[in-house]
């Protein structure tokens, strides 16, 4: 019997092997997502997805050559998405939130879908009070709104889901439960302007709805959000060694894309994050530029630690 042959089977099963490692490599690392994302979850005692609400509708990016006339336009607040099924508040990825008594007391038992906010640059405020198992400071939800922008459960044009939000909550009368402000703006300048003004005050960006859109689960082109920078999310996988004056303490974050690909994330953070840094395993936003000709974020920065994965897209 020759041996080439063997020589070609045997050439043949290592390749399957490696393939096989492979597979089984990216099996675990999304195995391993899910479990995170499970797990954490599973520790706030709630499901998966929020009950009574469909999964949420997600926006794409905001282009020059839409029809502004058919938009509205609100601000895009950086807070915590939360979602109320009509008797309870969730995450957008599932996790209970757990307010005082009164913050929900007379709400519609109606699905709606907002921010809880406090203002501009307050995320890490709010932030702590979903994650608390216990609804945290209970005095501080006192400086808390929910302002919603979208009710999930009725199935008409987003212009008519506004005018039904707005009749909703002022029949509700409750101070903090109020819709977003929607605006409309006639051309590219106007809206612009409106733009670096939200940007001057420390605002995030806009959101842009087409006024005939249903609410309808996962990415959407007829939601749009402008803003300066793109986002995205990385888990934590390495502490790097700092130099110069951050000899000592963390220099920079190793992150691994949800491609595999590796990131350096090295500016964006405080002095308080280098000296503890987010935990290895952990999630993180980060801000960038676009993408360089190796198609990896340009200019990355890092933003904040994310108390969640996001949901899948359907």
């Amino acid at each position: 019997m020759s041996r080439k042959p063997a020589k070609a089977d045997a050439r043949n099963v290592a390749q399957g092997r490696a393939r096989g490692h492979r597979d089984m490599d990216s099996i675990l690392r999304h195995t391993f997502r899910i479990a995170l994302l499970c797990g954490a979850v599973h520790s706030a005692g709630a499901g998966a997805v929020p009950p009574g609400t469909p999964p949420p509708m997600l926006a794409s990016v905001y282009a020059e050559d839409v029809d502004l006339g058919a938009y509205w336009v609100s601000e895009k607040l950086d807070g915590v998405r939360a979602r109320w099924d009509g008797t309870a508040l969730w995450t957008r990825g599932g996790m209970r939130i757990r307010p005082p008594a009164w913050f929900t007391r007379g709400w519609p038992a109606q699905a709606m879908d907002g921010e809880l906010w406090s203002g501009r640059n307050r995320f890490d405020e709010v932030s702590a009070l979903v994650r608390a198992s216990d609804g945290g400071d209970r005095s501080a939800w006192r400086g808390v709104r929910f302002l919603v922008f979208d009710l999930p459960g009725e199935d008409v044009g987003f212009e008519a889901r506004i005018a039904r939000m707005r009749r909703l909550l002022d029949a509700a009368g409750i101070d903090w439960l109020r819709p977003v402000r929607q605006r409309r703006f006639a051309d590219r300048a106007a809206l612009d302007a409106h733009f670096h003004a939200v940007l001057a005050a420390g605002g995030e960006g806009l959101m842009l709805h087409h006024r005939d859109a249903r609410y309808r689960s996962g990415r959407s082109e007829l939601l749009l959000k402008y803003k300066p920078h793109d986002d995205a999310e990385a888990r934590v996988i390495a502490h790097l060694p700092g130099q110069g004056r951050h000899a000592g303490r963390l220099g920079a974050l190793l992150v691994e894309l949800p491609d595999g690909r590796q990131l350096r994330l090295g500016s964006g953070l405080t002095d308080d994050q280098r000296e503890a840094p987010p935990a290895i395993g952990s999630w993180v936003t980060y801000r960038h530029s676009g993408l360089t000709t190796r198609g990896l974020p340009r200019f990355a920065r890092f933003l904040r630690v994310r108390d969640e994965l996001p949901p899948a897209e359907p």
